[in-house]
């Protein structure tokens, strides 16, 4: 720790407990003491953590070829392709590879612009959709805008309540390029969307020009108790951004797009290690163990019975829990802060979701044994 205060940014607020190993949902510290894991990387775990067929995937193609930018065609990055094209809706079929979401949504954003020739970007209170400049501005947090001086960052951008449907009308018109949502608002509080308020967008946006955007970084990849939430709800926007667990750990982030945005400015963006051939090889792996896997049903089955039981705790310091999947959260009557502290000190590690929302988001290998320590270690300490 003191390493690492020695030089860091500043920037993070990091918790006393250094993390050194782990294996499925257990992290363990550099004094062996042993966690459930619920976190998960913050989404990117969804796989857990040392995962053999990744890891081997990993070592093979960094003694075969670790770099190859687009400049050049590469096999591994061909094989990711028909990957992602065999889970993904068939309309979805052009894909720009990246680093991380916050570059998913900056380049969907900018896409969106080029394709229809328009500056409006729509998004939704609550929202949150990474903290580079042009996915900053789509975010709604005020606070993560007031170190720049101001909220505006890119005239045009503008919110809307979240699940608010009678608000699209007069937010999505002749001048919006991209209205862009999350189908379950992760650090907004982990707040579903509904079916009318997607519905509603993905017709006005159709019957006006523009394009949808979903935000799929944190609830892709089973999360939700499907491959991709938009499954459940009947939806296919024209750009669908990905990243945090589609390479098991190796950063990497991706938008999917339909042809109906027609030829894009060649070289009009770009970057240099989005496709490369080790983060391809990790993600062609780690898509592979969630089908072998079956995480999906695991997701679902291991969801339902983490909110039963979260919802089966007495408390009056509960107002609500609520999620999707394995995407969980309580809502809280005070400050989450310390039951994410008291959490921690019986070994579960758990996120904030805002101030007052402890959210739950541990990989999708989680046993039920260790849900049952999850939520017998919540009851403890909303008890104490």
């Amino acid at each position: 720790m003191a390493r690492e205060d020695a030089h860091t940014s500043g920037l993070y607020a990091k918790r006393p407990l250094v993390v050194v190993r782990g294996e499925g949902a257990v992290l363990w510290d550099e004094d062996g003491r042993e966690y459930v894991d619920c976190v998960g990387g913050q989404g990117s775990a969804n796989l857990g953590h040392g995962n053999a067929a990744v890891a081997d995937a990993l070592a093979a193609q960094a003694r075969t070829l670790a770099s190859c930018t687009e400049l050049f065609y590469n096999d591994r990055r061909a094989e990711l392709y028909d990957t992602l094209t065999a889970i993904l809706p068939r309309e979805l079929d052009r894909l720009f590879l990246c680093n991380s979401g916050t570059e998913a949504v900056e380049a969907a954003l900018k896409f969106a612009r080029m394709a229809t020739k328009r500056t409006g970007v729509v998004a939704t209170m609550r929202g949150f959709h990474g903290k580079t400049m042009g996915a900053l501005a789509a975010t709604w947090g005020p606070e993560y805008r007031e170190a720049l001086g101001g909220p505006a960052l890119f005239p045009g951008t503008t919110h809307v309540p979240f699940n608010r449907t009678d608000a699209l009308e007069g937010a999505i018109g002749a001048d919006t390029a991209a209205f862009i949502v999350e189908l379950v608002q992760g650090e907004g509080g982990v707040r579903p969307a509904s079916r009318e308020f997607v519905a509603e967008a993905a017709r006005l946006c159709r019957d006006r020009g523009a394009l949808l955007v979903i935000d799929e970084v944190q609830t892709g990849f089973c999360r939700t108790g499907t491959m991709f939430a938009i499954e459940q709800y009947g939806v296919v926007p024209d750009l669908l951004c990905l990243a945090k667990s589609i390479a098991g750990g190796v950063p990497m982030g991706l938008v999917a797009f339909s042809r109906a945005l027609g030829d894009l400015p060649k070289r009009s963006h770009s970057t240099t290690f989005g496709g490369g051939p080790l983060a391809c090889a990790a993600a062609i792996a780690a898509i592979g163990e969630m089908r072998r896997l079956d995480l999906a049903r695991s997701a679902r089955e291991r969801g339902a019975q983490l909110m039963d039981g979260l919802r089966a705790v007495r408390s009056d310091r509960v107002r609500e829990v609520r999620g999707l999947g394995l995407l969980c959260g309580i809502e809280l009557k005070e400050n989450a802060a310390p039951t994410i502290r008291a959490l921690q000190d019986r070994g579960v590690l758990t996120l904030g979701a805002g101030p007052t929302v402890v959210r739950y988001l541990p990989p999708l290998v989680i046993t039920a044994a260790q849900i049952d320590r999850v939520v017998a270690a919540t009851a403890k300490v909303l008890a104490a």
